[in-house]
């Protein structure tokens, strides 16, 4: 009865279900693995943070360029501050507030953003951030990496007013100072003036975010995928071998052409007044009505032929 699956055609649908079913499996694994990296990437973020908190404030040049190594490590810069800024929408203990941001020029002539703090409300024209402090300072902090618009709670909206930037990274402040500005920024340990202390976020990558659920989503479609193939297969199976029992039977449905015992009465005929009416002296050799042959009338048959 299984001898059908040498055909041709069956030694196709084999070989793409022995194909389909590892390669989904392979990328469930794959995709299972990315999830677990994520979890691992943020309890070291986690741990990280904690141990950065304890560890001795090391100067800026020996922690650049920031990645996750570095992230969250704390940084002292000494300079003058120059411009300051506000961060507008940014959110604290469930609270919608701003970013104090004044860019910290440093003697290597470049400038360090440097988060002085946090504020209640909404960044506008008229908000009263605390002034910078004059002179020479040095500033103790965490090292954050340059933020992208869109993520983290950074805003990707334009157009904003004056005085405000909506993303801290080099690329967005770039056009907003007269000088160069260091690729990482720093949130204060301590704000100033009664601002509330940034806390420093994890790096990007490194935490259960949008990203890591993704992963774990893919994972399940991926093996859901290798059950569905597994399940066509037995599927086809089945009805190929009732097919083939069916034939061996001879209980297979005849649908030829010909049709079955309902198609309807023959051609020519009639059963409700259609088609052809039947000839009027069938059954009736007088005529209709049962009239004999008028007078005069000759029976062909006795009519010799000339």
């Amino acid at each position: 009865m299984y001898r059908f699956l040498l055909t041709p055609r069956w030694w196709a649908i084999n070989v793409l279900a022995l194909l389909a079913v590892p390669v989904c499996v392979f990328m469930g694994s794959w995709q299972l693995s990315r999830f677990e990296d994520r979890v691992q990437d943020h309890r070291t973020a986690t741990e990280q943070a904690t141990a950065a908190k304890k560890e001795a404030a090391r100067p800026l040049a020996s922690l650049l360029p920031v990645d996750k190594a570095t992230s969250g490590k704390r940084a002292t810069a000494t300079g003058h501050y120059g411009r300051q800024l506000l961060v507008p929408d940014r959110e604290l203990n469930d609270r919608d507030g701003y970013y104090v941001l004044t860019m910290l020029r440093t003697d290597g002539g470049k400038a360090l953003p440097v988060v002085r703090g946090w504020l209640p409300g909404t960044a506008s024209a008229t908000a009263k951030a605390p002034a910078a402090p004059t002179g020479e300072v040095t500033v103790t902090g965490a090292l954050q990496a340059s933020e992208t618009p869109g993520d983290n709670g950074a805003s990707a909206a334009g157009g904003l007013p004056a005085g405000q930037v909506g993303a801290i990274s080099a690329a967005s402040l770039v056009n907003l100072v007269p000088y160069d500005v260091y690729d990482a920024w720093v949130t204060l340990d301590r704000a100033d003036s009664g601002m509330t202390a940034v806390p420093a976020s994890a790096p990007d990558d490194s935490g259960l975010d949008l990203r890591a659920f993704q992963n774990l989503g893919y994972t399940g479609e991926w093996f859901v995928f290798a059950g569905f193939v597994v399940f066509m297969w037995f599927r086809l199976l089945r009805r190929e071998a009732e097919f083939q029992r069916d034939a061996a039977l001879g209980i297979l449905p005849d649908d030829g052409p010909g049709g079955g015992p309902d198609d309807g009465p023959p051609h020519g005929g009639s059963d409700g007044g259609g088609g052809e009416p039947e000839d009027a002296d069938e059954g009736d050799p007088e005529g209709a009505g049962g009239a004999g042959p008028g007078p005069g009338a000759q029976d062909p048959a006795s009519t010799p032929v000339r």
